[in-house]
């Protein structure tokens, strides 16, 4: 299998807790960070123009990307322009519709025409990834976000789909494709072989990268030790 230095693909790091990010960021296999307001919210997180802030405060060499938190487009276009100005790696993360199902490929269009560097997120179809290709083009550099993790959770295979949608945006070459919310490590090198430029990972995926190329025999006899040493602590008796 292929090493981690192998890879072509670029790390991001998902996570909301500063203390945590700032540890990834010494990794050398992380490329950039993103955060939403479900991470920010299970993170405790009170004020959200403050911890993004200090954030980029603290790390102005990678692609940072912040989500707006409105449901009406005319207040994310607002939001947009607000975030943007915070640092010149900040990618601003738009949903693909809001909560009425309503596209927001016309808003794309305007940020992008406007200069704002840009990642369209929560997208599921290869549809929507061609309504978002399109409403950026090579206007600026931007992110689509497939969730290839939640395609994964129907019982669909997000391989093909995700393949697919790489040859769909390579008409662009500002635009790069992310393969958001995997659910196991694994999916690092899936994402690789297919083209992805960039995977999302959650800090107990990236936790597993120690394991990568482990010998199986050894992860085996480790198992074992496991679930003996746990009877033994737990003290269990038959």
């Amino acid at each position: 299998m292929r090493k981690l230095n192998q890879l072509k693909i670029k790390i991001f790091a998902d996570c909301a807790d500063l203390d945590s990010i700032l540890e990834l960021y010494q990794n050398p296999y992380i490329k950039g960070f993103t955060t939403n307001p479900t991470l920010m919210r299970k993170s405790g997180i009170l004020d959200y123009e403050k911890f993004s802030r200090q954030l980029i405060e603290k790390i102005a060499d990678r692609p940072i990307a912040l989500e707006v938190i409105s449901d009406e487009f005319s207040e994310m276009e607002r939001q947009a322009h607000k975030i943007a100005t915070w640092g010149k790696n900040v990618y601003v993360k738009i949903p693909v519709t809001n909560t009425r199902r309503e596209s927001s490929a016309k808003l794309v269009r305007r940020l992008a025409n406007d200069g704002i560097k840009l990642n369209v997120t929560a997208l599921m179809t290869n549809d929507q990834v061609r309504v978002a290709s399109e409403a950026l083009r090579d206007i600026v550099p931007a992110y689509i976000s497939v969730f290839g993790g939640r395609i994964a959770d129907t019982g669909r295979d997000p391989v093909p789909q995700l393949k697919e949608a790489v040859e769909i945006m390579s008409a662009y070459p500002n635009q790069e494709l992310i393969w958001a919310s995997p659910r196991e490590l694994l999916n690092i090198f899936q994402a690789d072989e297919i083209g992805c430029h960039i995977i999302t990972v959650t800090h107990d995926i990236l936790k597993k990268l120690t394991l990568v190329g482990k010998d199986l025999s050894e992860y085996s006899f480790d198992t074992v030790k496991m679930f003996y040493n746990d009877a033994i602590q737990a003290g269990y008796k038959l």
